[in-house]
């Protein structure tokens, strides 16, 4: 069993590499940072958070959801190195909030809206990946945003890669779909032991061959190749690593930037452990404060060496578990990966297809938004499903903190709205009618009281029931008094039900 572990994690550590490389660079430079400072992020978030988190399955890197954040932080530190000490301390700052406690937050995100984030990012993969798999590469790899700046957004990618498609790179994306379906679907069943071999990373093989074997004239250009630095090995350490400039801890807004990577790459973070456990098969719990303990220690290193902030990341994680990931070793390992081939073979991976790799994450995005998840969450009911497509809509549109932060909003007001309707309740059997008040009975519910007890008619007898409520407000307590005084013109009969194990002096003998 053990082994069968290691293999399923190894093979999964290839899909998870193969998704964080064009991952990694793009986020980077659309932060406005040195490309190879997403790759030292994605390395910190493999090996340290890796090895520190609680989460068997999560895997952390640079996110997309902080790149403007990035960008604009590194424009009020003035230098690159004074926003890496802000990195630094960004990491501090979680530890604190670790030791802190802070990580029971990850408990008040309702089931709905993580549901709903998991089917938005589907969703974002595929509309996001689509030009690329059709040749059209403006966006880079790994925006979650809507608008992507100059004019252009997710619709306008789309519509733009449709009128000017690349016919190579569309056969190549489609080879890719079709060569992973059949691989992970047919062959591994036929032949045993090649469910040692991602059919992700065999796609990317056959994008290489199909670009090489192409006419001059039809080969893709390295716009639509992955691009990394080639001279690495060549270079010296100062070239490759940005150490953060500790004289920067005199000027206050690195404390201020510090400060908010810290608090929405702790929220990105939990966010996406919660949604990790809930695709991991085995339902483990991620212990969050230890995942907030885990991620300031990624930041610390990852601001030493000259990387991004790092957070846990939905996409990687998510393409983790569907690779058949059991335990944190594929995290370690895909980490271990990029710094073997970004620093020996990185002229072999600048042959890699951006079509390619766009296969493999609309593959994912598929898995994440498939018909039968809107289903299942429908027949849970609205209370479910309204917050749930909300949460989609909002993170489609705008970017995923944002979106969140929308999602709960419709989430509270149903719980809420769910919450008034099942603390008063009201029954009738001619002109006997019972009001009962259960669990928490605050403001609130006040409105609904009122309507249940004036709509009882004239010469009836109702029985008040506050004995099962664990909490009554005085607000409720001044309601049922002002009735029973209004009840007398109505020959209105009645009666408080008083218990001697009741909460409330009002209910109690």
């Amino acid at each position: 069993m053990a082994k069968e572990k290691i293999s399923d994690d190894l093979k999964a550590s290839l899909v998870v590499f193969l998704v964080a490389l064009p991952l990694c660079l793009g986020i980077a430079l659309a932060s406005g940072a040195p490309s190879f400072a997403g790759i030292i992020a994605g390395v910190a978030g493999g090996l340290i958070v890796g090895s520190l988190s609680g989460s068997n399955l999560s895997v952390s890197g640079p996110a997309a959801g902080l790149t403007v954040v990035v960008a604009d932080s590194i424009k009020a530190c003035q230098t690159y190195e004074a926003f890496l000490m802000a990195v630094v301390l960004s990491g501090v700052f979680q530890i604190l909030l670790g030791y802190l406690k802070a990580g029971k937050m990850a408990n008040f995100f309702p089931i709905a809206v993580i549901r709903g984030m998991l089917a938005a990012i589907g969703l974002i993969l595929i509309m996001k990946q689509l030009p690329h798999a059709l040749g059209y590469d403006f966006d880079y790899a790994g925006d979650e945003n809507f608008e992507e700046g100059k004019g252009h957004n997710t619709f306008t990618d789309i519509y733009y890669a449709v009128l000017s498609p690349n016919k190579l790179a569309i056969v190549i994306s489609l080879s890719a779909l079709a060569l992973m379906n059949v691989w992970d679907n047919y062959l591994i069943k036929w032949v045993k032991f090649l469910r040692f071999v991602p059919g992700a990373l065999i796609a990317v093989f056959v994008g290489i061959l199909i670009n090489m074997l192409a006419p001059d004239g039809l080969k893709l250009t390295q716009e639509h190749l992955v691009s990394l630095p080639t001279n690495i090995l060549n270079g010296s350490i100062n070239d490759i690593f940005v150490l953060p400039d500790f004289g920067a801890l005199n000027m206050p807004a690195v404390y201020k930037v510090a400060l908010t990577i810290a608090i929405i790459a702790s929220i990105e973070s939990l966010l996406s452990v919660e949604a990790t456990d809930q695709l991991d098969p085995s339902h483990y719990i991620t212990p969050t404060n230890r995942e907030l303990i885990a991620q300031g220690s990624g930041n610390i290193v990852s601001g030493m060496l000259g990387g991004i902030p790092v957070t846990a990341v939905i996409v990687r994680s998510s393409a983790n578990i569907l690779a058949g990931a059991k335990t944190r070793i594929s995290a370690i390992t895909h980490a271990i990966l990029l710094v073997i081939t970004v620093v020996f073979i990185p002229s072999i991976l600048n042959l890699i297809p951006l079509s390619a790799l766009a296969a493999i994450l609309l593959t994912v995005g598929y898995k994440l938004t498939k018909p039968e998840i809107f289903k299942h969450t429908f027949k849970k009911g609205y209370d479910q499903f309204i917050p749930f497509i909300i949460t989609i809509v909002a993170i489609v549109f705008t970017d995923l903190l944002r979106g969140i932060g929308i999602g709960l909003i419709f989430a509270l007001f149903y719980i809420l709205r769910s919450n008034i309707r099942r603390s008063v309740y009201l029954v009738n059997d001619g002109n006997n009618y019972l009001v009962r008040l259960n669990h928490n009975v605050s403001f609130i519910n006040k409105d609904v009281l009122r309507r249940n007890l004036y709509s009882i008619p004239e010469k009836s007898h109702v029985i008040i029931d506050g004995t099962a409520a664990s909490f009554v407000d005085a607000d409720i307590i001044d309601t049922i008094e002002t009735f029973q005084k209004a009840a007398k013109v109505k020959h209105i009969d009645v009666e408080i039900k008083r218990s001697e194990s009741s909460s409330h002096p009002f209910f109690r003998k």
